[in-house]
């Protein structure tokens, strides 16, 4: 069963329970969550000027396509409210998938890995909680790797386990 690592954000209403609320239905629309990392706090990326995110990553064993992944991840934000008005504005629950197993996918709709991803650390921190050894495999870098040479420099701050 092929291993997929999400990244899930919020930046309105609870973010906490939001988050919690969006790994519960991860798990029975999208398959197990093998293990979560604990809650960052971040500033925004992008638009900046707007609340903190709590951010966590997420292993999920899955049966779905990445395709049909991305479909449930849209529904679990749906679910919590989301909304799209303007690119990186603040929304009561984000997920992205990072990684799918070993795969390279680029479509209009999809890239995996995030294509984004080796310049983020607010994904990074949370997903080498769970996935250090990871390899990137686009790059050919575990995530410990792109983490020591990201250059973004925005705070990212544990606040749980």
């Amino acid at each position: 069963m092929p291993t997929a690592y999400l990244l899930l954000g919020s930046n309105l209403g609870d973010r906490a329970a939001i988050l919690h609320e969006a790994v519960l239905n991860l798990a029975a629309t999208a398959g197990p969550v093998q293990a979560a990392s604990g809650l960052y706090e971040t500033a925004a990326w992008g638009l900046t000027d707007q609340p903190a995110y709590l951010n966590q990553a997420v292993q999920l064993a899955t049966e779905l396509t990445p395709a049909a992944l991305l479909a449930a991840c849209l529904a679990t934000e749906q679910r919590a409210g989301r909304t799209r008005r303007i690119r990186w504005d603040a929304r009561t629950l984000d997920v992205d998938i990072l990684l799918y197993d070993n795969l390279v996918l680029d479509l209009p709709e999809l890239q995996i890995p995030h294509p984004r991803l080796p310049e983020r650390r607010f994904a990074l921190v949370p997903l080498a909680d769970i996935a250090a050894a990871v390899v990137h495999p686009g790059l050919g870098k575990t995530v410990a790797e792109l983490l020591a040479a990201c250059a973004d420099e925005l705070p990212v701050r544990r606040l749980t386990e």
